[in-house]
């Protein structure tokens, strides 16, 4: 393909094509990839007149910043190099810059790699300049620089000190326990063991040398932390934390060697540092709003998240979460900080064992499962949920609620199917909430395929 001409601009009739998910641009590297990348580039570079970039370890990191670089400095938009650093890190110095970059696929296996843009508060691109970009890239048109107006790279050192600086000015005692720190092989091996050092842990390091082949798979599932475990319970520490690739995601191991589910650490985090408002997905435990916070719920996607609490004065107030790990502290940044909720997590399990807190935090019996179907049946779902007795909500799918549990029921992003979440009381009510769902399910698709006939 030839590259772009000095005045070619995106042609507003041509119809986007769809490149971001809810998490920014990923796929398998490949050379298309690595053009799109470049392409990408140019798109930022017309808009933004100056970035950040970072990478997580993963093998192709260097390849697919260098081919962003390349289009940012060929749109003659100055770019800084942070190197190899997580995404909170690379977060909080865009807000010396008018955007980030960063290249990362996160928690996808490491065949995959992917950019994520963010704003100087952190949060990620909105709705409205991914789809600036996205038409850019539609119409394959871009404003570019004459040789002689093409910017120029700059190595951007010192982006982990000042991010590990700001989180130690919130913690100014020592926190004197043994923490297992698996980082994956991931880019919080970069920080998170060093600044637990720094705040006066005994730290035992697991998985925390960068590796673009991940020593475990890199989500940090309960199913791929089982080294971790065993090691809290060997080592007799208090506490173990993990990160997926880019350390925009925390999951906590407690002091007895039991994984703990991200909605009771959104509620522990609430609790602790006792904010009024919390805004959370619409797949959130309720327990959360059992708790007497102001609960907001926003679409699946720490974006969304972000997206609620921009702009907000009481920044301290605040706290967004999802149950997948991802934990934003406003008044740091806007984007899913995993290394600061380590902190704060370290500084809880400091003067209560976590066992215990977590303990004391209700659990409710939840179902998931999934059914294959085309999207298009989500309407005909709609019209059969609306004759039942709860309060029906569409932010994302379709979310029914009553006092004593909810029904979620939404089109998978990447399959064909449509999944289905009950979360109730009592076991025998979150089946009853389960089947209805899938009833619904059902008679939706059959309605769709008469309609189709």
């Amino acid at each position: 393909m030839g590259l772009p001409s000095h005045d070619e601009q995106p042609n507003s009739k041509v119809k986007a094509m769809k490149f971001f998910g809810s998490s920014g641009i990923r796929n398998v590297v490949d050379r298309e990839f690595l053009q799109l990348m470049f392409e990408v580039g140019l798109a930022v570079g017309d808009s933004y007149s100056s970035a950040v970039i970072g990478c997580d370890t993963r093998t192709s990191s260097d390849a697919v910043k260098y081919a962003f670089l390349s289009g940012l400095l060929y749109a003659g938009t100055p770019a800084f190099d942070a190197g190899l650093v997580p995404t909170p890190t690379l977060a909080y110095a865009a807000r010396n810059f008018d955007a980030g970059a960063m290249v990362t696929a996160s928690h996808n296996p490491p065949q995959y790699n992917g950019i994520k843009l963010v704003n100087p508060d952190g949060s990620a691109f909105d709705s409205a300049q991914r789809d600036k970009i996205e038409r850019a890239l539609s119409a394959k048109s871009f404003k570019v620089s004459f040789w002689e107006k093409m910017a120029k790279w700059t190595a951007y050192p010192g982006a982990v000190e000042k991010h590990t600086e700001r989180i130690i000015s919130d913690f100014p005692g020592k926190l004197r326990i043994k923490v297992v720190v698996d980082c994956g092989g991931g880019a919080a091996s970069v920080i998170t063991p060093h600044l637990l050092t720094r705040l006066g842990c005994d730290v035992v390091a697991l998985n925390c040398q960068p590796s673009g082949n991940f020593p475990r798979e890199i989500e940090p599932l309960p199913e791929n932390l089982g080294d971790l475990m065993q090691t809290v319970v060997n080592e007799k520490a208090n506490l173990g934390v993990a990160h997926d690739g880019d350390a925009d995601r925390l999951a906590v191991i407690d002091d007895k060697g039991r994984f703990v589910p991200g909605d009771k650490l959104i509620a522990l985090f609430s609790s602790q540092i006792k904010v009024k408002k919390v805004v959370t997905t619409i797949d959130a435990s309720m327990l959360i709003d059992e708790l007497g916070f102001q609960v907001i719920r926003t679409r699946v996607g720490d974006a969304f998240v972000s997206d609620k609490l921009r702009g907000k004065a009481e920044a301290s107030q605040e706290f967004g979460a999802e149950p997948s790990g991802c934990f934003i502290f406003p008044r740091i940044s806007l984007c899913p900080d995993g290394i600061y909720a380590a902190a704060r997590i370290v500084q809880i399990a400091s003067e209560r064992s976590i066992s215990s807190l977590i303990d004391q935090i209700p659990s409710y019996p939840v179902l998931r499962g999934s059914i294959p179907g085309d999207k298009a049946a989500m309407k005909k779902i709609e019209e059969l949920l609306r004759t039942e007795a709860g309060q029906l909500t569409t932010i994302d799918g379709l979310r029914l609620a009553f006092n004593d549990g909810w029904l979620l029921i939404r089109p998978s992003g990447t399959e064909p199917k449509i999944r289905i979440t009950a979360e109730a009381k009592t076991e025998a009510r979150a089946k009853e909430l389960y089947n209805m769902g899938l009833e619904a399910i059902q008679r939706g698709l059959k309605k769709l395929e008469r309609a189709k006939t």
